[in-house]
């Protein structure tokens, strides 16, 4: 596919993210969203409206091949990333998605063969990669100014469970939620060779309905020979909890951002300061960041990244995870095959 010196896109979804990263579109140079979609009518009019677009659909699919477009942004359920994608694949046109491209290892590496086939550029909505503190922790980590990783440590607990009918369709907790936090595991340090997962319920009774977890520990031992562990929680009291850390021979990482406006009250021998209360807040800029480099990456020529191996291998990972949880036992990630 050849890009001139714009882009047009169709944008598919108009939900909650979805009008987060209309908004985020509409300021970044070059790129002019053509046509809006979305099954609900006033969801596709909306989204419309707020980027100026030439027209709204409610086929989702027949936006792809609006005229003009270069360039197709998913922000749909998560049943249905696969089929947008391989239809955008087969009709020559870029994507960025929102991850995964589907909870099925089979599905996912079938759809990940034909864009390299097709040979279309493709970019997953992995945010955290692009937030200021973890980017800045990948540069340090290859400037080899920690010496050699020994152990990685992430946190992460959402504000408030999600809904029953959420849960039966997320796939899980390692898929839907920790899956951020392996995915972190190896932009940070490398390809995890085994993990050994424990998860319980302790938060919410809705999670024994859906047979899932809402509290999990995830043991994780690296090919390079470093250790790591991760945390996950479904609910936090205090506000959205996420802490990552990289620990090498010679020095640390730590990324955290617990505080949300840069002001702490003080008074009577006391202080506080607010929380961020979800990942809309927190990773705000992540969100407008990852499709700047999407797009510039489209007009440079570049393969832009993270791309759908990416998204196989984080599932794969994943996928290990909730296995070692369900069998209670080490589970090597070279054993989860399509």
């Amino acid at each position: 596919m050849s890009i001139g010196s714009s882009i047009g896109v169709a944008f598919l979804g108009v939900g909650r993210m979805g009008e987060t990263h209309l908004r985020n579109l509409l300021g970044i140079s070059g790129v002019k969203v053509l046509v809006v979609a979305d099954p609900r009518r006033e969801a596709a009019e909306r989204g419309r409206a707020l980027v100026g677009a030439e027209q709204a659909l409610t086929d989702v699919e027949q936006a792809i091949t609006h005229p003009g477009v270069d360039a197709v942004v998913i922000v749909t359920p998560t049943d249905t990333h696969a089929r947008l994608l391989e239809l955008a694949a087969n009709a020559g046109k870029a994507v960025f998605s929102e991850k995964p491209i589907a909870l099925d290892l089979a599905e996912t590496t079938r759809v990940v063969k034909l864009i390299q086939d097709r040979g279309i550029s493709v970019q997953l909505g992995f945010m955290r990669r692009f937030d200021p503190g973890y980017a800045r922790a990948k540069q340090k980590i290859e400037a080899d100014d920690l010496g050699r990783i020994e152990l990685f440590r992430a946190l992460s607990r959402d504000t408030y469970p999600p809904s029953l009918e959420f849960l039966m369709g997320s796939g899980g907790l390692f898929l839907d939620m920790a899956v951020h936090d392996l995915d972190l595991a190896r932009f940070l340090v490398g390809e995890v060779e085994e993990v050994q997962a424990w998860g319980t319920v302790l938060v919410d009774e809705r999670f024994a309905k859906a047979s899932d977890a809402d509290t999990a520990v995830t043991f994780l031992k690296f090919v390079n020979g470093a250790l790591g562990v991760a945390e996950t929680s479904r609910h936090s009291n205090w506000g959205y909890d996420i802490r990552t850390e990289v620990a090498g021979a010679i020095g640390k990482v730590v990324v955290e951002a617990p505080q949300k406006t840069p002001l702490l009250f003080a008074k009577d021998f006391n202080s506080s300061f607010d929380h961020f209360e979800n990942f809309p807040d927190r990773f705000e800029l992540a969100y407008r960041l990852e499709l700047e480099a999407f797009f510039g990456a489209l007009l440079a020529g570049r393969k832009p990244s993270p791309g759908p191996e990416d998204a196989l291998e984080t599932l794969r990972l994943a996928l290990a995870t909730t296995k070692s949880w369900r069998e209670n036992r080490p589970v090597k990630v070279s054993e989860i095959q399509a």
